[in-house]
């Protein structure tokens, strides 16, 4: 039986060779079950002939990331996370949801109970592209829009709800009563459009630059949104300029995470090194170079619209509306509104052109959605669905998902649509007067030649909905042609926590070339952190608290300790909220703290075992204890945390640790983790 890219699998491989699966790990904390549970995966795929690349999604960001090839070419996909990850991208596809101790103790069993399982919901298109490969800027570009699409809802939904129910014309616009029950309600949903592009921004670089990148992103995006209030900018970017900012954001944020820092730097890298000099550096090149050039289009783009108002009213009204199209919210739309606001009283006939526009571009994109289903996902398609709502009401941000998603197929029909629009209302005259736009306004009694007024806006979200699924399907068809290129179109950034050369498409089938092997430079983390004199080859302790009391003394050895009480108390504080017994008869407690002058690392062993409140109830027998101070509470603990885990999912390994003869055989070992 053969499959297509797009199916489940059928038999999921049976009789056609080794079988494909994947794997996302992921646990609440993103430390040590996430990578066991993953080491665990690869080791029971490779026992059983299978090809296995498993994803982990840690505190450290997500490593080894699959690739839109990896899961059209794949039989499976296992998830074990106690965690909520995104399904979209599997559709089609045999899904197995668990835990992640399901992961850690049963992964055989996992492995054979997803030939079985049920298949994820939704389109190929959505996981697989179709076909097509995906670069990481697309990624991030969709990253941000799934995480903005809430925002525009929201905030769309509540402006447009208080206009209908508590909103009045004046020659300033629709306005609410101070104070009033619909006053505040419009205030709320502003204020999700405020954090819309922010939020937009700053998801962008969150993608390319992990955490680090989101604080620069989001101050670029609030820049892009509201430069004119910020720091008195002729106009603001919108949502054009917040790509930009999140693209930069992001870049930067990597390419800084590649410059070499002396150790005791590295743990603060992260928290206020990278995102400090990352907003900076990103924020006055926005105020210093960016917003130069938009003030000069905007200026420059007033005059000239202005020069333009006494000519023909087709042109008029099809250059107004292809300007208000455009870029929704940026400078080339402020124009062309503000021009129609300044003539409102002396031509009522340009606002009336910019009136029919405003709304074709929400209108449309909705009904797009509703043309053509199987062309969007089901989050762009409730998305459309609101922004048919917006429509009614005048707000254009309705369509910026879309036209940030797709802007080469959304934007120009967003354009010719508009463009339509204000040519139509111009050739019959319609007149607006009050600067608002959408067919609200003709509820208030605005508009005159209320019936030309409604079909401008018919054709131009007809044309808008039918320009942008035939793009669409053009550039599905080109690709389908071309097939899935061999790599993406942008180069790809090392991700937060991958491996040196391990991208996020990088090619896994064993884990004897597991991808999330560390960089080279990391050969010294433990070396540098565990040293022979935080090595006990057996414990003198009983229980768990007399343990972690007797490797704090260890650690203490080394003078990077403090306050040894202090130590045990946040260790043990530790444990209370969780064991950090991690079965298979492993422990290790951890602990941030300020005790602590730098981070230090011990391990010792316990001939009789402990009884560490593992899950699968063996007694610890292997411990090691990771103490650091708060201010490298970031990646290097955390990475730490990941090396040990799957290094001791090695059973080999963990019996030649427990049978080592001395320290210095020990510490021997322990270099291997790496």
């Amino acid at each position: 039986m053969s499959t297509t890219a797009g199916s489940p699998g059928g038999g999921v491989g049976d009789g056609a060779g080794r079988r494909k699966l994947l794997a996302v790990t992921a646990c609440p904390t993103g430390i040590a079950h996430t990578y066991m549970a993953a080491e665990k995966l690869q080791q029971a795929a490779a026992e059983l002939g299978v090809d296995m690349k498993v994803e982990t999604q840690g505190s450290i960001g997500a490593e080894n990331v699959l690739s839109d090839n990896d899961v059209r070419e794949a039989d499976g996909i296992i998830i074990a996370a106690d965690k909520e990850v995104d399904r979209a991208r599997f559709a089609g596809k045999r899904v197995l949801s668990t835990g992640v101790a399901d992961g850690i103790h049963r992964p055989e069993e996992l492995i054979e109970r997803v030939r079985t399982a049920p298949v994820q919901e939704g389109t190929a298109a959505v996981a697989a592209g179709g076909g097509r490969e995906r670069g990481v800027a697309y990624k991030a570009l969709m990253n941000g829009v799934s995480h903005m699409i809430p925002f525009v809802v929201v905030g769309g939904l509540l402006l447009a709800v208080s206009i209908a129910l508590g909103g009045h014309t004046t020659p300033k616009g629709i306005e609410f009563d101070k104070d009033s029950f619909w006053f505040y309600v419009n205030q709320l949903g502003g204020l999700g459009f405020k954090l819309m592009l922010p939020i937009f921004s700053g998801y962008i670089a969150h993608a390319l630059g992990d955490r680090p990148a989101l604080v620069p992103g989001m101050i670029g995006g609030f820049l892009a949104a509201d430069a004119v209030n910020i720091y008195g900018a002729d106009a603001n970017a919108g949502f054009l300029g917040a790509i930009a900012t999140g693209f930069l954001a992001g870049y930067l944020v990597v390419w800084i995470k590649k410059v070499r820092v002396p150790r005791f730097v590295r743990p603060i890298m992260p928290i206020i090194v990278i995102p400090i000099v990352s907003t900076l550096a990103l924020g006055l090149f926005y105020i210093y170079v960016i917003g130069q050039p938009i003030s000069w289009v905007f200026t420059h783009l007033t005059d000239w619209l202005n020069g333009m108002t006494g000519s023909s009213a087709v042109l008029l009204g099809a250059l107004i509306g292809l300007m208000i199209a455009f870029d929704m919210g940026g400078p080339v739309n402020k124009t062309a509104f503000l021009v129609a606001v300044g003539l409102i009283g002396t031509n009522n006939a340009v606002m009336g052109m910019a009136a029919a526009a405003i709304p074709v571009m929400p209108l449309g994109q909705g009904l797009a959605t509703l043309l053509r289903r199987g062309l969007y996902t089901d989050q762009e398609r409730e998305a459309g669905m609101a922004a048919l709502f917006m429509g009614f009401f005048g707000i254009s941000e309705g369509a910026i998902p879309f036209a940030a998603a797709r802007p080469a197929q959304v934007i120009p029909a967003n354009m010719l649509g508009g463009a339509v629009a204000g040519a139509v209302a111009g050739v019959a005259g319609v007149e607006n007067s009050v600067p608002h736009g959408g067919p609200v306004v003709s509820l208030f009694g605005a508009v005159s030649g209320v019936a030309m007024f409604f079909m401008a806006i018919a054709i131009g979200t007809v044309v808008t909905a039918l320009t942008t699924n035939t793009l669409i399907e053009i550039k599905g068809r080109k690709e389908r042609r071309a097939g899935a290129p061999a790599a993406p179109a942008v180069p790809e950034p090392v991700l937060v926590g991958a491996a040196a050369g391990a991208g996020a498409g990088g090619t896994a089938v064993a884990p004897a070339s597991s991808p999330a092997a560390a960089p080279a430079e990391e050969a010294e983390v433990l070396s540098g952190y565990l040293t022979e004199r935080t090595v006990k080859t057996e414990l003198a302790a009983a229980s768990k608290e007399a343990a972690i009391r007797e490797m704090a003394e260890m650690l203490a050895t080394t003078g990077n300790v403090n306050d040894v009480a202090e130590l045990v108390r946040v260790a043990l504080a530790r444990e209370a909220q969780g064991t950090t017994g991690l079965g298979e008869s492993i422990a290790i407690p951890h602990a941030k703290t300020d005790a602590v002058a730098r981070p230090t690392v011990g391990f010792a062993r316990s001939g009789e075992g402990i009884e560490w409140g593992a899950l699968d109830g063996t007694k610890a027998r292997l411990v090691f204890m990771i103490a650091v101070p708060e201010a490298a509470a970031g990646d290097e603990h955390l990475r730490i945390l990941a090396l040990l885990s799957r290094k001791l999912m090695d059973g080999g390994f963990r019996e030649r640790l427990r049978s080592a003869p001395d320290g210095p055989a020990v510490l021997e070992l322990l270099r291997e983790i790496r």
